[in-house]
């Protein structure tokens, strides 16, 4: 049902509605906030929930003193409906176009992108859609801007009802669909998982997002949550939680995705065990340790450095002698150890180093060692950086290289930036196995929850 019309009916159906409109969050003690499942931006892994609108809307209601609860839209359709019809306070995540709706200021922007597959020629310019069919999520605005095209232009679109947009662009990666229509965010992120899409056309125009309000005091909530996004921008809490889903995407290029994947599927069976073997030991997420082994030797047990770190996780000679090792080339116990190792600096970490960042915090001093980064965390408070946060010491990393402040560091220069791409590159790998790779249920109580995604 073209969008439009979709809007006529949800109006016809508001009034009728009315008798379920909740009362104002001060009333109900809650924060009833509609959100829908979709990558990175809200989803759930069994009783976790996560993603950037998640951890946003958490944020505002914790700052009104309210209790949060959400209720699951199944699309974009019902994500309007709910927010029409007053049964929520506020609707996440929603394109700033239904003029029927109170909206924030807005949160975000995106940029709109015709999606096809590497080995198929597609559209390069906007005269080349005619006569061709692009999918879009059903609900999504995505299909009034293609059917809001010139007709020498115009496509023919389909929506597609019941999945999002990771879905959506598998199918385009499994060559089940020649094109689809998504916004850049998760075109960004579909490629992490899918070297084989190609964008292949801009559209014209940018769409901003953000929440709408369409219950019992909507325009009170409005004003307190345009306040909190201007606070949230200003002491950057906004760029701190999109750093944490989308800092890092974008880090490894196509080619090095597919040969990751290929790697997971021919190289990894042998070795699974051996890292969930780890997981038991250190209670870090085996999908994290073996992603940290992959950056590392590329799951080989014998990979040798110049440097003299040996083994699949890498270990210096004193690390090793520290750990206990007896052959740094034995796989499995280089797993085992590497885990112990991770486990032992994050356990080193200051309290106020919070998952998943004291995760990342760990990870740069498995590269730099714990000596540089006690140093770097000395030099992130004279610059007005939280130590604490991964976004504040990415930036304070690449400095260690600086002469003016290596000389403030006991053991020396250090190749801070170098430890960065190592964090980024991991996270990266960490996603997509991920997805693709199921969660280890320990049989034995965790001895650190570090690699728990929440």
């Amino acid at each position: 049902m073209p969008n439009l019309l979709r809007l006529i009916c949800c109006l016809g159906l508001v009034c009728l509605a009315a008798c379920t409109r909740i009362e104002p969050p001060a009333a109900d003690g809650r924060l009833v906030v509609a959100i829908r499942e979709a990558p990175a931006f809200f989803q759930r892994e069994g009783e976790t929930a996560s993603g950037f609108e998640h951890d946003l809307v958490t944020a505002f209601a914790d700052s009104l003193g309210l209790k949060l609860s959400l209720i699951e839209a199944a699309d974009a359709f019902e994500l309007n409906d709910l927010a029409l019809a007053g049964r929520v306070h506020l609707a996440a995540s929603v394109p700033l176009v239904n003029g029927h709706l109170q909206f924030s200021t807005p949160i975000r922007s995106v940029t709109h992108w015709i999606v096809g597959h590497n080995n198929v020629l597609g559209p390069e310019q906007l005269s080349e859609l005619v006569g061709q069919t692009v999918e879009v999520v059903a609900g999504s605005p995505l299909a009034d801007t293609l059917r809001g095209l010139d007709e020498k232009f115009r496509p023919q679109v389909v929506e597609v009802p019941r999945v999002n947009e990771m879905e959506l662009l598998a199918r385009v990666a499994e060559g089940k669909v020649a094109l689809a229509a998504v916004y850049d965010i998760h075109l960004d992120l579909a490629v992490n998982f899918h070297p084989e899409l190609s964008p292949l056309l801009q559209l014209p125009g940018k769409l901003e997002f953000g929440w709408a309000f369409g219950g019992e005091g909507a325009d009170a909530l409005r004003a307190q949550a345009d306040a909190f996004i201007a606070g949230a921008r200003a002491n950057g809490m906004l760029a701190r939680i999109h750093d944490r889903y989308f800092g890092h995407i974008k880090r490894i290029n196509s080619a090095g995705i597919a040969r990751f994947l290929d790697d997971m599927r021919s190289k990894l069976p042998v070795w699974r065990r051996h890292f969930q073997s780890a997981q038991d030991l250190s209670g870090i997420d085996w999908r994290l340790l073996a992603a940290l082994a992959y950056h590392e030797s590329k799951w080989d047990p014998l990979a040798t450095s110049p440097t003299g770190v040996r083994g699949m996780m890498m270990l210096t000679e004193d690390t090793a002698d520290h750990l206990r090792v007896k052959n740094r080339l034995d796989g499995p116990e280089s797993i085992r150890a590497g885990a112990r190792y991770l486990a032992e600096l994050a356990e080193q970490l200051p309290g106020g180093a919070r998952h998943p960042d004291r995760l990342w915090l760990a990870l740069s001093a498995y590269n730099l060692g714990m000596g540089h980064f006690r140093g770097a965390r000395s030099i992130a408070k004279n610059m007005k950086r939280d130590p604490d946060v991964w976004y504040d010491m990415k930036q304070v990393l690449p400095q260690l290289a600086r002469p003016e402040i290596s000389a403030r560091l006991k053991g020396g220069p250090a190749r801070g930036g170098e430890a960065v791409v190592m964090v980024e590159n991991i996270r990266s790998l960490y996603d997509i196995l991920s997805r693709f790779e199921a969660a280890y249920a320990s049989p034995y109580p965790a001895q650190s929850a570090l690699g728990q995604r929440q």
